[in-house]
């Protein structure tokens, strides 16, 4: 039998992510269209979102987007005022989206179930069609990652923000013609795994990391710092731009390595003064950006053009695991088998 390289699934799985992208394009879009008909047609005035870990994540995207393409006020659910304190809310006028890769979190499925017991319309965004959480729900949107085994979740986190990005697209009226640049940008950042490989190089005993981004790239910055800590242990704090400069900057030093996310829009004009706050007080300074982000000379790695601002998540992740992967190797570590993970986590 062959023995397969350390790590193999999870990498595996982010070079799967340029095909299962045009496979949603493909044959997500119509699903999504259906349901924004739906909600157009009830017209919610208020959102709220709920999740755990990469999904959580995911949700913290879409809330970017409803609030920025909706105009409607949205925020992330406490499942636990739900579940443990038995907080009963009156719902009515809401949409409750609760996203799940497993759809197996009891708390989440709880969630929606007191949701709609409260008048809300409730929706299960979940790569598991027959889970719990889907069966719960009275909408729900397959996010056709297909089976994912690695531990650390990659594709399903990407198929999670396609997704929802051509639900609230559809509900906004709009159409999901720019999404078509995206497998093709995915598969240019599957294929430079060796440059991030080089990059991993400066990070291989570091301890602690700093992760930071503005607007659409928050949630990157999320995601990028708990995929770090779960492959390669390493104690990776990420803050919104505008976080970082009320108190955790006074932690930055020389000894303590920052990546920035900075794809080219909005939120690079915004991260412009964080940048120059890091680099005053000598950090150890990596920019995952545009070339206008990067042109003043850091470390840094260039993100492919042609996409928007608000798709750039989906793609700006990609990198970000590699490098998670590619520190766990360098530490001699396995990405594959976390310490004391599985992939279901089941929260109360």
């Amino acid at each position: 039998m062959e023995t397969q390289a350390v790590g193999h699934l999870m990498a595996s799985e982010i070079a799967e992510q340029p095909a299962m992208l045009q496979r949603i394009i493909d044959h997500g879009s119509g699903p999504a269209w259906l349901i924004a008909a739906v909600l157009a047609d009830r017209k919610p005035r208020f959102v709220l979102l709920a999740g755990r870990g990469t999904s959580d994540h995911a949700a913290l995207y879409a809330k970017y987007l409803i609030e920025v393409r909706l105009k409607l006020p949205c925020g992330l659910v406490s499942p636990s005022t739900l579940t443990a304190y038995g907080s009963r809310p009156d719902l009515r006028d809401t949409l409750v989206i609760a996203v799940s890769q497993s759809g197996g979190s009891p708390d989440l499925t709880e969630t929606l179930v007191v949701a709609g017991e409260r008048g809300a319309t409730t929706l299960a965004v979940t790569n598991a069609a027959g889970s719990s959480l889907a069966q719960a729900a009275e909408l729900q949107l397959d996010v056709l990652a297909g089976p994912e085994h690695a531990v650390a979740a990659t594709k399903s986190y990407t198929a999670e923000l396609l997704t929802l990005n051509l639900l609230i697209e559809a509900w906004a009226g709009g159409d999901s013609a720019a999404t078509q640049a995206l497998p093709a940008a995915a598969a240019e950042l599957v294929d430079r795994r060796d440059e991030v490989r080089a990059l991993a190089q400066r990070y291989r005993f570091a301890s602690r990391l700093v992760l930071t981004g503005r607007g659409y790239a928050y949630p990157t910055a999320l995601e990028a710092a708990l995929k770090l800590m779960e492959t390669s242990y390493v104690a990776a704090h990420a803050f919104s731009g505008a976080d970082l400069l009320h108190g955790p900057l006074a932690m930055v030093d020389p000894e303590y390595p920052v990546v920035a996310v900075v794809p080219d829009g909005v939120g690079a004009v915004a991260m412009e003064p964080v940048i120059g706050r890091i680099r005053e007080r000598g950090a150890d300074l990596m920019v995952v950006g545009g070339a206008a982000a990067l042109a003043a000379g850091p470390q840094g790695f260039v993100l492919p053009g042609g996409v928007t601002e608000e798709l750039h998540p989906i793609i700006d992740i990609i990198p970000l695991q590699w490098l998670a992967l590619e520190i766990a190797l360098a530490r001699g570590l396995n990405p594959d088998q976390p310490r004391g993970l599985s992939k279901v986590t089941e929260t109360w």
